[in-house]
Formats: structure tokens, C-alpha cells, sequence
């Protein structure tokens, strides 16, 4: 069984060995896949929301929380990718040392009060999708992995405009690749309004 669709801008590909591992058979549409991902998710959160976490930022956990979005979709869930991907411009043999650094500047700029735990929130969120750390599913990882820091620092999650499905195209979803794509020009600011409105 192949899935075929067509990649939206701001998603990776999956590549056919990649596709090889999605384990519920019946899924033949793209809808069907969101559907079956979204399920999976929900129960995600449940576990990461359900009671405080004591360190979110590590690659632990990183790949831990990763395995419990997908791992009743894919078999690669929580595993680190090994290829090159269209977004993000860390190489896959780097990934869990910028993971760490990106971690380490965290817990820094925390401590020396550096930004204030919106900014750093926003900052941890892009640092994420830079590095892009799975084969898919990593926009709607960083942004529950900065709802659990936001958790973690006894601040309010943020709304990601208004709960708005970002992964389905639209207006939303633009306003956040656009906001990302200031973020890689060191411009934080629209990440962080979106992420609040």
C-alpha cells in the first residue's frame, strides 16, 4: 500500500521507506491520516498536560513526547530522522547536539533573566522547527513542547491563533510560516504575536 498526497507548503515529504511504516493499513487519504495523527495527539496531551514534568528540555523527552503523538501511526515515531529534509538546515547526525545547545541557551537565558519566558517560549518553539529533529510531525511537536516549558515556568500556553488547525492550509497556517520565516531573520516578535493571538 502506497499513500500518495500532495505535500503543503511549510511540510516535509515523507519518503517511500518512511511511508512503508505507517501502521494503521486502511489509511489511503490524506484526511484519513490527519485524522488518525490528530487522534493519536489528543491522547499525547493528555499525558504531557495530565501532571507537572519536571524537565521538558531534553533530548529525553523531546523524543519521549514525539513517540506518544505517533507511535499508534507510524513506527518511526520518536525516532530522530536520518536524511536531509526541505526545511531546516541542520544535518541529521547534528541533531541531538543542537537539541542540547538549544536547551542549554534555554535554561541560560531563564537564569539570567536574558528574555523574559514568553520570548524564550518563542525562541525554544523556532529553535525546534530549525532543527527539525523527526521525519514529520515537528511543527505540531514544538509547539506542544513549548506549551509543556510554558507549563513548566508557570505561564499560560499559548492559543496559536485562536486553536486554529495549522495544519490544514489557510490564512492561520500562513501567518505562521510567515511568522517562522521572521524568526529565521532573528525577527522574534511576529512568532511571538501569533503564538499569543
Amino acid at each position: 500500500m502506497m499513500l500518495e498526497f500532495e505535500t503543503q507548503e511549510g511540510s516535509t515529504p515523507l519518503e517511500p521507506e518512511e511511508l512503508e511504516q505507517l501502521i494503521p493499513l486502511h489509511i489511503t487519504t490524506m484526511a484519513q491520516l490527519n485524522e488518525a495523527e490528530q487522534l493519536n495527539i489528543a491522547a499525547a496531551n493528555l499525558w504531557v498536560f495530565s501532571q507537572h514534568r519536571s524537565n521538558v528540555l531534553t533530548n529525553r523527552f523531546v523524543k519521549l513526547l514525539h513517540k506518544k503523538m505517533l507511535s499508534d501511526v507510524w513506527r518511526w515515531a520518536g525516532e530522530f530522522r536520518q536524511r536531509a529534509v526541505n526545511i531546516g538546515g541542520v544535518e541529521a547526525c547534528d541533531i541531538m547536539v543542537r537539541l542540547h545547545q538549544l536547551f542549554d541557551d534555554c535554561n541560560y537565558w531563564s537564569k539570567e533573566k536574558t528574555f523574559d519566558q514568553i520570548e524564550i517560549a518563542a525562541r525554544l518553539h523556532h529553535g525546534l522547527t530549525v532543527i527539525h529533529p523527526f521525519p514529520n510531525g515537528n511543527g505540531r511537536h514544538a509547539r506542544i513542547m513549548t506549551d509543556a516549558y510554558l507549563k513548566n515556568v508557570n505561564q499560560p500556553m499559548f492559543s496559536w491563533g485562536k486553536g486554529v488547525d495549522l495544519i490544514q492550509p489557510g490564512e492561520a497556517r500562513m501567518q505562521y510560516l510567515k511568522a517562522l520565516r521572521a524568526a529565521d531573520e532573528h525577527d522574534i516578535q511576529p512568532l511571538i504575536d501569533f503564538a499569543r493571538s
